[in-house]
Order: C-alpha cells, then sequence, then structure tokens
C-alpha cells in the first residue's frame, strides 16, 4: 500500500509573488505541507487520508471507462438509487403537503384552530429540522446511510399517522415537530447519495428528479384528496382517512428500503466486485471524495470563511421562504378566488405538472449549455411578473380568476434556483467534514425560510396577503443579487487555479487525477475546478 504524500514544487515551478494571493497562497501551503523522498514516485494516492472502504476500490488514477460501459453502469445505480431517492422524495412531500389539502377537508374547525395557529403547523416542522439538522448531517456521514434513512421512514409515517388522533393545537404541534425531525434527514441523505453515486455532470439532473416530485405530489395529491374528500362518515373524518393511510404506507416503505437500497458503491451486495470499482472510478472525476469518516476541525474553519456557503445559505432562505408559505396555503388562496374546495383540489394537478416543468426544463438548460447561474437568474423573472400581477389585478370576473390563478403558477418559476442550487452544494463542495458543515448551514437556511414563510400570511391581510407578496418581492430581488455575486465569485476561484495550472504547478492541471479520493477540499485542492 502506497502512502505518499504529494509532490513539493521545484522553486522554479512556484508563481510569482503577484499570483501568490487569498486561496493560491493557501492551496500552496497544502501542496508543500510534507516533504517527500525523491526516490519515491510521487503520483500516488495518500493512503492516510482516504476513507479505508473507498481505499479498498480506489485505483492510483485514472482508468478509462468506455461510454457503453458507463451507461450500464449509470442505467443499474438509476435502478437502485435514483428509483429509490425519487419515489421517497416523492412520499415525503406527498407526507407533508396533507396538511395544505386537509386544511380546506375539516381539520381546522374539528381541532378548534384559530388565528396563526394553523401557520404555526407548518413552522414548528422547520424549527424542529432547524435544531436537529447538523446533528442528522454528523450522522448521515458515519452511519449505513440506506438503513438510516429507512429507518427514519418508518418512524416518520408512525407519526403521520398519529396526526388524525389529534384533536387540539398543542397535540398537533407534537406531532408535526416529530414529523419534522424524522423527515429531515431527506434531502441532506440525497445531496450525499447523488455526488457518492453520480458524476458531477450528473448530478443538476439528478437532483431535479428527485426534487420534481414536489410537482408529483401535487398532481396525484390533488386526486387522492379529491377522492378523499367524498367521505363524509361520521366515525372517521376525511382527513383522518388521509393521514392514516398515508402513514401507514410510508411505514411499508420504510422497510422495503432498508433491504433494497445499498449504503454506498462499496457495499453494494447487488452488484459484482469489478462493478464496485468501475463505480467507484466513476465518480473520480467529481473530485469531491466519495466518503470519509474523520472529522477534521481545518475543514470546517474553511467552510465558514468560504463564501460559497453563505450564497448557497442566502439562495435556500430566498426560496423557502416564499414556497413554503406558497405552499401551506395554496388551498386557501386558489379557494378564496371564488374555486369550490373540489376545485381547488383538482386545480393542485395543473400546479404539479407546473412544478415538474420548472424543475426538469432548468435541468435540461443546466446539462445543455452548463450555466447555473444564468439558468437560475432567467428562472427568477417571471415570478417578479406573477407576483405583480398577483398584487395589482382585482378578482371580478371568471377572466381575472383565471388570470390570477395562471400568474399564482408563474410565480413558482423561481424554484429552479432552489433546485439547481442545491446540486451546486454537491458538485461544488469538497471534503467530507466541509460538505457536511455546508450541508448542514444550507438546510438550517432551509428551514428558517421555510419556517417564516407561513408566518408573512397574516389572517388580517386575507385573501389578497399584500404583506406576504412584497416580502416575496425582497426576496426575489436579493435571490438575483446573490446569484450575480456567487456566479463572480466561483468564477474568479477558476482563474486563480488556471494561474497556478499556467505557471507550471503540476497538481493544478493533473488530468490522472490522482489524488481525487484524498478527502482535500475544493480549495485545498489546486486541480479542482468550479461549476457555475
Amino acid at each position: 500500500m502506497h502512502t505518499t504524500a504529494r509532490a513539493v514544487m521545484p522553486k522554479d515551478d512556484v508563481p510569482t509573488a503577484d499570483a501568490k494571493s487569498g486561496d493560491i497562497a493557501q492551496i500552496e501551503r497544502t501542496i508543500s505541507t510534507t516533504s517527500i523522498d525523491p526516490s519515491v514516485e510521487k503520483d500516488h494516492q495518500d493512503y492516510n487520508r482516504i476513507d479505508n472502504e473507498v481505499a479498498k476500490y480506489a485505483s492510483d488514477s485514472v482508468i478509462e471507462i468506455t461510454p457503453e460501459e458507463n451507461k450500464r453502469l449509470k442505467r443499474a445505480i438509476d435502478k437502485r438509487v435514483l428509483t429509490i431517492m425519487v419515489a421517497t422524495y416523492f412520499l415525503q412531500a406527498l407526507d407533508k403537503g396533507t396538511m395544505s389539502f386537509a386544511a380546506i377537508m375539516g381539520i381546522r374547525t374539528d381541532t378548534h384552530l384559530v388565528g396563526q395557529q394553523y401557520s404555526w403547523l407548518t413552522t414548528c416542522i422547520y424549527i424542529a429540522v432547524l435544531v436537529v439538522e447538523y446533528p442528522t448531517n454528523w450522522i448521515i456521514q458515519r452511519v449505513p446511510i440506506a438503513k438510516y434513512l429507512g429507518l427514519n421512514i418508518i418512524l416518520w409515517g408512525i407519526v403521520l399517522a398519529c396526526h388524525a388522533a389529534c384533536t387540539n393545537f398543542p397535540q398537533l404541534v407534537a406531532v408535526r415537530t416529530l414529523l419534522g425531525i424524522f423527515e429531515c434527514v431527506c434531502q441532506p441523505a440525497f445531496l450525499v447519495l447523488s455526488s457518492m453515486w453520480y458524476k458531477r455532470e450528473e448530478q443538476a439532473q439528478t437532483v431535479a428528479l428527485w426534487y420534481c416530485m414536489n410537482g408529483g405530489q401535487q398532481i396525484v395529491g390533488g386526486l387522492l384528496a379529491y377522492c378523499f374528500s367524498l367521505i363524509k362518515g361520521q366515525a372517521l373524518k376525511s382527513w383522518q382517512a388521509l393521514f392514516i393511510t398515508y402513514g401507514g404506507f410510508s411505514v411499508l416503505w420504510g422497510v422495503f428500503v432498508i433491504f433494497y437500497m445499498p449504503d454506498s458503491p462499496m457495499r453494494a451486495k447487488c452488484f459484482s466486485e469489478e462493478d464496485k470499482k468501475l463505480m467507484v472510478e466513476r465518480v473520480r472525476s467529481n473530485q469531491t471524495g466519495l466518503q470519509n469518516r474523520k472529522f477534521r476541525s481545518e475543514q470546517v474553519k474553511e467552510a465558514f470563511l468560504d463564501p460559497q456557503m453563505y450564497c448557497y445559505m442566502l439562495i435556500a432562505i430566498c426560496t423557502t421562504l416564499p414556497t413554503s408559505g406558497l405552499g401551506a396555503f395554496y388551498g386557501i388562496v386558489v379557494n378564496s378566488l371564488g374555486f369550490s374546495v373540489l376545485e381547488t383540489q383538482l386545480l393542485a394537478m395543473v400546479l404539479g405538472v407546473v412544478i415538474i416543468l420548472i424543475l426538469l426544463s432548468s435541468a435540461w438548460l443546466v446539462k445543455k449549455y452548463n450555466q447555473n447561474c444564468l439558468t437560475m437568474g432567467i428562472f427568477v423573472i417571471p415570478s417578479f411578473i406573477g407576483t405583480i400581477v398577483l398584487m395589482t389585478v382585482q378578482n371580478h370576473d371568471i377572466a381575472t380568476r383565471a388570470g390570477l390563478l395562471i400568474s399564482y403558477y408563474v410565480v413558482l418559476t423561481f424554484w429552479a434556483a432552489q433546485t439547481i442550487s442545491m446540486s451546486m452544494i454537491s458538485r461544488n463542495v469538497a471534503g467530507a467534514t466541509k460538505k457536511t458543515v455546508v450541508v448542514a448551514a444550507n438546510f438550517c437556511a432551509w428551514c428558517a425560510g421555510n419556517s417564516i414563510g407561513p408566518q408573512v400570511f397574516l389572517a388580517f391581510d386575507a385573501p389578497r396577503y399584500f404583506i406576504a407578496f412584497a416580502t416575496h418581492m425582497g426576496c426575489y430581488a436579493l435571490l438575483v443579487l446573490v446569484i450575480i455575486f456567487l456566479r463572480w465569485h466561483l468564477k474568479r476561484q477558476n482563474k486563480k487555479k488556471d494561474e497556478l495550472a499556467a505557471a507550471g504547478v503540476r497538481e493544478a492541471k493533473d488530468e490522472r487525477m490522482v489524488h481525487a479520493f484524498e478527502d482535500l477540499t475544493d480549495r485545498e485542492n489546486p486541480n479542482f475546478r468550479y461549476m457555475y
């Protein structure tokens, strides 16, 4: 087993003083931390920095995989991993969306909710997630991820079914809080799985596929809610039947996930040893690592000093604040436009189609043109237009009712920014500990936005909710500014590393990607380039 460290550059190869600023200086310090015996071959992995499981399957340098073999491996991964992520996220979105449908099925009356209490039933979920987000990410880094995911699905299914037994606000707050604790594993786990199994150029589409299940939930959820609305029995209310059915199915799905989904390419008993090696090799080019259970305090410091993290956090807040409010109050807002309860349930299906089209089209544009930040910015523009219409047009006839409904759908185009931003975290943040911190921080911001979102829909401001939509306009404006800065920052970092490569730093232009699995951060690895 090789334990050689990276080579120290000859003095002739060191960039000039003008080039040594900020991140360049940091990269050079990382490269030259260890001296080596010149008689030892320099281009080998440092196995002291590689996870033991990964080391068993990782070669010293790039192994060429044919396009045909790559397609075969991706199909196998899609079958075992992507299908589980898509179905699980659909189920989570369906479970989380039950409260929006239950709101117009009688739960507010039956549980005696008043004032802002209904809003707090969404907010308390995200407050719970905010508290447990980092512990959850810490656990994800250290345990078999599929088993942990399956266990949490079972637990949230049980809690969801318990909603049916609630008769007052405190009981609902208790079960909603527990639901947030168990459901918070999904998104961070899926980001880790996406970077573990998929190449960087595949990850935007992968994240979009499971995230667009928010739209799938609206389609199926609206249809199912319509069916449950037809239940008129006294022993079991329609909203109670909804919670019991969804909760029971979630428990069964959690058991299936535990037995069917592999924890990692190295632990996938469903694949041959040769395929495991090739699946590890597929993600070498990501240079974000595959897994590493060692805690590195220096990566925590780097995460908090990296402007990237704060950009992703701001994007999360600026997108989830409008999303959570629009989602929680969808039924109430559309119902207030003059549509009946059953029409509102069915119109949720149209909303679902719109969400899927937005997310898939944005992912397609990213894949085709490789422009993440520009695509995010373009998809925010219609949100401004839709919100202005909702705030200014009066609802006085069938035509304006239809126009306002369409405007409500158009507003949701900003969701593309949320999805692309999450995929950029998995592609642009390297180092296991650093990624854990950034993902946790991102979802803390995600929770903050989701917690605040329903609260800006004030009861006295109904049914037009001018204050809420004005707040959303502010979020969209800030979102555009953050996207512009993020693109400038990442482009600037790449330029610095290109200068290192031009100055003759061999590690900054390593086509063999020898050190791809060494748990280096994106800043420490001079061969890493950001996608923007």
